[in-house]
């Protein structure tokens, strides 16, 4: 063999150890892309399969009832204190409801002018349920007055005034802005359950009042 033909052979064993080289660096070259797609795709699949806790829905509830008889129910305003606050006005029949409550402990407690309720107010826990059937009974209340009367003043006096108190031995407050002309004089801004104080004094053309009479009390029943 000559020079030529081993150059030859040479050459052909080398390009086919290139070739070998080559081969094993494209078949790494596919084996690292197939391992890194396999990372991206079980990186994608921990994100899509991840969940999220949700909170349920807050439940509400409601609470009702009718106050009775309609003449003092009707148009009866109803006060919801606790752990939500809110006023209701009750219909012509009496029926008044609050709704949209959550879970807690409240108070209901009616009120009108001239008119008393039993019970004064009602206490409600509301939980899994709504809670119906909160009633209440309403009573005009009776008209008082306060009639007062004096021994007229020994001086040469225009009138009186008469004042009021919530205090034994005051503070007063004046009744009326102008003296009254007479020897009586009725209250009749009273409330039942209170306890008055009245005193009066004379008053001269000049308006120099005297100084208060002895004091009298009134009890309303």
């Amino acid at each position: 063999m000559d020079v030529n033909s081993r150059r030859k052979t040479t050459s052909s064993k080398l390009a086919r150890i290139s070739h070998f080289f080559n081969f094993g660096k494209t078949l790494a070259l596919v084996l690292f892309g197939m391992l890194l797609a396999v990372v991206l795709v079980s990186g994608c699949s921990g994100t899509v399969g991840s969940t999220q806790a949700t909170n349920p829905p807050q439940l509400t509830y409601k609470i009702s009832g009718t106050i009775t008889p309609a003449a003092g129910g009707s148009g009866a305003t109803v006060t919801l204190s606790g752990a939500s606050t809110g006023t209701q006005t009750a219909d012509s029949s009496g029926n008044y409801a609050f709704a949209g409550l959550a879970p807690g402990n409240y108070a209901i407690t009616p009120s009108e002018a001239g008119f008393t309720f039993s019970p004064t107010s009602q206490s409600v826990t509301l939980s899994n349920a709504d809670v119906t059937g909160v009633n209440f009974t309403g009573a005009a209340q009776q008209a008082h007055t306060a009639t007062l009367s004096w021994v007229a003043s020994t001086s040469v006096v225009t009138g009186y005034y008469v004042y009021r108190g919530t205090v034994d031995g005051g503070p007063y407050i004046l009744l009326d802005s102008s003296p009254v002309t007479g020897l009586i004089y009725t209250d009749t801004t009273v409330q039942t359950g209170q306890t008055y104080y009245y005193v009066t004094t004379s008053v001269d053309s000049s308006g120099n009042q005297s100084s208060f009479s002895n004091q009298v009390q009134a009890i309303i029943p």
